[in-house]
């Protein structure tokens, strides 16, 4: 009786990078023992990012100008596509994240046919929260929690970026979120199409650090929530513009029949409610064609990236 050879996995390490000199050599190096590839999106630098990566054997995608972290990450799933990877993991290029983790963060793709492994700092009480720091334990929270009543879903960490994608995740996913909101964006385009999500206990290194983040808080902040709006508003079209469309559209027509039957009865036309009827009616049919659009152009996509 013969075995069966099993396939062994292509798995790359895809790494976002924007003047990371510092630190990208140790993430490409203790990446490399774990992965089959290493991949880097220098994302306009004016360091030596890009030539220290691809010196320690790393392979790099360049941007000719900062176009944002949500840009890389687009660039390495084109990438990894392009390589045909099994799995693809995405990790900071600062040394948050620590490369020997992978083995446990692809565990649930290759062991338990998840499609999407997502880092938490909150399923470990132990080690994985200790040194959050307060501002960031607050915002992580408070954006995890918008975007778990758009998944009516329980992620207990919605902006980790230390991930793992399946080959059918890299293939499924198309993203077009330029900054941070990424993050987001791929898990609510996830539960959308059916993706199977598993959530995993890593850590995150923050100690001499944070001194260094480039990221102002409240723009970080008001980034990811305009992303989960956006996502919302192209993945749910006819929930999140049409009924309120309708709602608008219905308080319109209601002020419009007061408006007749005032003119009818005596004679005489309420400017302010005239001007109400006008302004619900139109916000309520521009939000439904808008809608409605939105819903055929999204039906559109789908039925493209089905027949590639």
């Amino acid at each position: 009786m013969t075995e069966v050879e099993v396939e062994k996995p292509f798995i790359v390490a895809a790494i976002p990078a924007y003047n990371e000199e510092r630190g990208i050599a140790k993430v490409v190096l203790l990446a490399q023992r774990y992965v089959d590839r290493v991949v880097v999106c220098d994302d306009g630098s004016t360091d030596m990012t890009a030539e220290i990566a691809e010196g320690l054997g790393a392979e790099v995608v360049r941007h000719e100008e900062n176009l944002g972290y949500g840009a890389a990450i687009q660039s390495l799933f084109r990438r990894a596509r392009d390589l045909g990877a099994t799995v693809m993991v995405t990790l900071d290029a600062d040394g948050q994240h620590d490369p020997q983790q992978i083995p446990t963060l692809i565990k649930p793709i290759l062991n338990e046919g998840a499609d999407i492994a997502v880092g938490s700092r909150f399923l470990d009480e132990e080690g994985s929260r200790q040194d959050i720091p307060f501002h960031r334990r607050a915002g992580i929270k408070s954006i995890t929690k918008l975007t778990n009543v758009a998944l009516n879903n329980e992620m207990s960490d919605a902006q980790h970026g230390f991930r793992a994608y399946s080959r059918k995740a890299l293939e499924e996913l198309r993203l077009f979120e330029n900054g941070m909101g990424v993050s987001v964006e791929i898990l609510l385009k996830a539960s959308g199409r059916g993706l199977k999500l598993a959530q995993v206990p890593l850590s995150c290194r923050y100690q001499g650090l944070e001194k260094t983040s480039r990221y102002n808080p409240l723009r970080h902040g008001g980034s990811v929530i305009m992303s989960i709006a956006r996502v919302i508003v192209e993945e749910k079209p006819l929930v999140s513009l049409g009924l309120p469309g309708a709602v608008f559209l219905a308080v319109g027509l209601l002020f419009g029949a007061f408006l007749l039957h005032v003119y009818v009865t005596e004679h005489h036309i309420i400017t302010n409610v005239a001007l109400a009827s006008i302004a619900f009616t139109f916000i309520g049919l521009f939000a439904i064609f808008t809608a409605i659009t939105l819903y055929a152009v999204s039906r559109l996509s789908q039925k493209m990236l089905k027949t590639r």
